[in-house]
């Protein structure tokens, strides 16, 4: 079994989602006792969101640099980074670096295409619904990605970091997430990106009305399949 190396904490519920997944899927997998082989490091995420929030993606891509390096240093054989937006500075982050990213808009854009559906609706952040770098991504992997309207963009970005990434779910804002779910299925979405990786938290398969893909479950079961490939 290959070692991965998580990079996490942004936020610390999508890690703790990551890590229980990539537990439950490798149990699955091999049966018994078994469970993943992990180095986890986990950053304290209100220093990220404050590169964030001031556009300082250079000073968060040389912070993630010197994580993953860490990692690689470590023993990691490649690295998981749990989350989407920081998915920006994915090159920034594997510079220098001699062991390989498994990309998550990359492994999310496999399976819809396997699934024979392009046209998926986006849920996400601001950073990244509104910014090219993800859904160039999907586009050049032969997806045609829809985007909320403006306002419920923002709303969908507030509730991600003042409730979810704080591990706070409402029923109000379930309802908001699935109200923008049906607006993005009226546009023509024929499936559902949960594009954050706290979104699986109000939106499912349950509450919505085409394909769902979780990001979050797409890129741990992604992962477990390169730990487990020889």
């Amino acid at each position: 079994m290959k070692l991965i190396g998580l990079l996490g904490g942004m936020s610390a519920a999508s890690t703790l989602i990551y890590y229980r997944q990539m537990c439950e899927i490798t149990r699955r997998r091999l049966g018994g006792l078994h469970s993943p082989e992990l180095l986890i490091r986990s950053l304290d995420f209100s220093a990220v969101e404050a590169l964030q929030a001031s556009g300082q993606w250079e000073e968060a891509g040389a912070l993630l640099n010197a994580e993953a390096k860490a990692l690689e240093q470590a023993g990691a054989q490649f690295i998981v980074l749990a989350t989407n937006t920081m998915h920006k500075v994915a090159d920034r982050m594997m510079s220098g670096l001699g062991i390989p990213l498994l990309h998550i808009a990359q492994a999310t854009a496999a399976r819809i295409r396997a699934s024979g559906l392009q046209r998926p609706g986006l849920i996400a952040t601001a950073f990244t619904m509104e910014q090219s770098f993800y859904v160039d991504s999907l586009k050049a992997s032969g997806l045609a990605p829809l985007v909320p309207e403006q306002r419920d963009r923002a709303d969908v970005h507030r509730i991600i970091y003042d409730e979810l990434c704080k591990d706070i779910t409402t029923s109000s804002s379930r309802s908001r997430f699935e109200a923008v779910a049906r607006a993005l299925v009226a546009q023509g979405a024929d499936c559902m990106i949960l594009g954050c990786t706290e979104v699986g938290m109000l939106l499912d398969a349950g509450n919505v009305s085409v394909p769902v893909f979780d990001t979050t479950l797409i890129h741990c079961e992604a992962a477990i399949d390169l730990a487990l490939s020889s």
